[in-house]
């Protein structure tokens, strides 16, 4: 008997910011079922793909998701009933048939995402395989470096600091549970120091700690500080910044502690930083609208740019940075394009152009581990989870620890 989609389902659940998302079963003929969750951003690309919500100021605070949910149930899913889960790249087109807009407009990229990652599940487990190698096949075999957040700023905490994620990244580590335990010793070490200097060991949406401080290299001190006193070197574990800097943009100059910077002095300041503490990646450095300042600073790059806003996993705009020499990474978040096939499309572009591929979370997660597997599959050299408390984070994690224990002597740490 073929293995067919018998029929689709979805249903509305609750995020790690306490906002309704969309969760969508896929239910195969053989009784084989796949479920995914679709995450959220606080910090929003304006050419990300739409994630549809009700907009109804009486009920959820505008934030629900019954419109996405008639979508899946009344509209994609009688299409999609009959299909083969395994024609991965039909379905997504399909999907975007359906929509016909350029962002998912009408369906929702939540609504089109659920669906798609779902289909890739319900596949998987009707091969009786691990999602990272049905998604990535026999090659399917590294680890990524972790980009842990440590600090969080911006909008996602409520303290004084302008940059949204502050990471450490364990480079030295000989594998990924090496990688963790670094990480996590470092985590604690920062802890014990805020609570000594009577700062707050609350923590932000994605997990990391969010003291009232004012300056970056406030910030950066303090994890430096932690990285030496949990007895690591700055050659074992590196910094990392989400500048997040189109939210720091307005009228063509950068807020940056009570400074407006126009694009030549954030790009020296960028520049301070990077020669005085051990950063090895600077995300959305500058603003999504800032293409001739993107331009000047990717002349001569000592870290990773990684576009985030500037991209938004979309492989057009991607490859109009590629022609103009912008930007030397990406932050890979399946919600800004819509469907899996789209984001392996993306992954595979910047892979033939030597970008960097960082796979990331968003700041409104849920439990699943879909990502931790997208990025075994697709070999990525990074992966974006947050911090390591709240379940949310340290559920990917998890994954990756087990998937290296699945893996064995195979396995390589990026």
């Amino acid at each position: 008997m073929a293995i067919l989609i018998k029929k689709i389902q979805a249903r509305q659940i609750i995020d790690s910011r306490a906002i309704p998302t969309l969760e969508v079963e896929v239910e195969l003929n053989s009784g084989i079922k796949g479920t995914a969750t679709v995450p959220s951003g606080a910090s929003v690309g304006k050419n990300e793909a739409l994630e549809l919500r009700d907009n109804n100021p009486n009920y959820l605070f505008s934030k629900s998701v019954k419109k996405a949910i008639y979508n899946v149930e009344e509209i994609i899913s009688p299409v999609l009933s009959g299909f083969s889960p395994f024609k991965q790249a039909e379905i997504d087109l399909t999907l975007e048939k359906l929509d016909k807009t350029s962002n998912f407009s009408k369906l929702g990229a939540n609504a089109a995402l659920g669906v798609s990652m779902a289909v890739s599940i319900a596949a998987s487990r009707a091969l009786n395989l691990e999602l990272f190698s049905y998604l990535g096949g026999i090659q399917a075999l590294t680890l990524p470096i972790p980009m842990i957040n440590i600090i969080n700023g911006g909008v996602h905490a409520d303290n004084g600091l302008d940059f949204q994620e502050f990471m450490i990244v364990p480079v030295g580590a000989r594998n990924f549970s090496c990688a963790m335990k670094m990480s996590l010793e470092v985590f604690h070490s920062l802890k014990s120091i805020l609570q000594k200097k009577k700062l707050s060991t609350n923590v932000g949406d994605e997990g990391g700690f969010a003291p009232q401080l004012s300056t970056t290299q406030e910030a950066l001190d303090l994890i430096l500080e932690a990285v030496y006193s949990a007895n690591y070197s700055t050659k074992e574990i590196k910094l990392a910044l989400d500048v997040a800097s189109s939210e720091l943009y307005q009228n063509y100059r950068y807020k940056i502690e009570n400074q407006r910077l126009t694009t030549c002095e954030m790009i020296d300041y960028l520049s301070d930083l990077v020669e005085n503490y051990p950063i090895i990646s600077l995300e959305d450095p500058l603003s999504e609208d800032d293409w001739e300042g993107w331009e000047k600073l990717s002349k001569n790059p000592k870290t990773l740019l990684v576009g985030d806003d500037l991209f938004t996993t979309n492989p057009k705009i991607l490859k109009k940075g590629i022609d103009n020499k912008i930007a030397n990474s990406i932050l890979i978040k399946p919600n800004q394009i819509g469907t899996i096939s789209k984001t392996l499309d993306c992954i595979d572009l910047a892979k033939k152009n030597c970008y960097k591929t960082i796979i990331s979370h968003r700041s409104g997660e849920t439990e699943s581990t879909y990502i931790a597997d997208l990025a075994v599959a697709t070999n990525s050299p990074f992966i974006k989870t947050g911090s390591l408390s709240r379940v949310d984070r340290t559920a990917k994690y998890n994954r990756l620890m087990k998937i290296e224990q699945i893996l064995g002597e195979t396995s390589h740490y990026s």
